[in-house]
């Protein structure tokens, strides 16, 4: 993308780069940000489907991505007793995405890779691999859509659509770094990777 602050943003993973292309209305004076919600537990934060998945789960923080002031996506991070943030990859969480804008699968893996690299050098033919993987299990995304990502420690990533089974891709090497775009200190949105880990002992 030729807007280098877009390019630099959390991708707005996923991402705004699509709907600002959809919607004519690209703004380039007012930088992304992620701004965070109150993270008091409320009904609507109930995931009965992460019950058997997540043992002992409980709400750490959640945010809302808004990039030049489009509203993108809300995120949730649910997390099992004893959280480290510094230790996410070798650790059991839930990380979901609600999105309030319509998303390509394409969208999603490109920029997903996009964000990844930022942690890791990552080859044209491992970039190939996880793009096939992440067009297997990532969906086409309208408005109100649930993804949630799943870290099996050791392993990969199991991913549910509005808490339905998506997918699973075995690669705990790509599941560390897809969950760092989020989780990371590298990420790309610092503000909201606070927000998201605003309960941590």
């Amino acid at each position: 993308m030729a807007i280098k602050c877009v390019k630099n943003s959390l991708l707005g993973l996923l991402l705004v780069s699509a709907a600002l292309a959809t919607t004519g209305h690209a703004q380039t004076t007012s930088p992304p940000e992620a701004t965070a919600k109150s993270n008091v537990v409320s009904a609507e934060d109930h995931r009965p489907e992460l019950g058997s998945l997540l043992p002992q789960h409980r709400l750490l923080g959640k945010t809302r991505l808004r990039v030049w002031g489009f509203q993108v996506y809300d995120a949730r991070l649910w997390v099992t007793p004893g959280f480290k943030p510094a230790q996410f990859a070798s650790q059991s969480f839930a990380l979901e995405l609600s999105y309030l804008r319509d998303f390509t699968s394409a969208d999603i893996a490109e920029r997903s890779l996009e964000e990844m690299r930022r942690s890791a050098t990552i080859s044209d033919e491992q970039a190939k691999t996880w793009t096939a993987a992440l067009l297997r299990v990532m969906p086409e995304v309208k408005k109100g859509d649930r993804i949630t990502g799943i870290n099996k420690v050791g392993e990969g990533a199991l991913f549910l659509v509005n808490g339905q089974p998506g997918g699973e891709i075995r690669d705990a090497e790509f599941a560390r770094l897809f969950f760092g775009i989020w989780l990371s200190p590298k990420t790309s949105e610092p503000q909201m990777r606070t927000a998201l880990l605003a309960g941590a002992q």
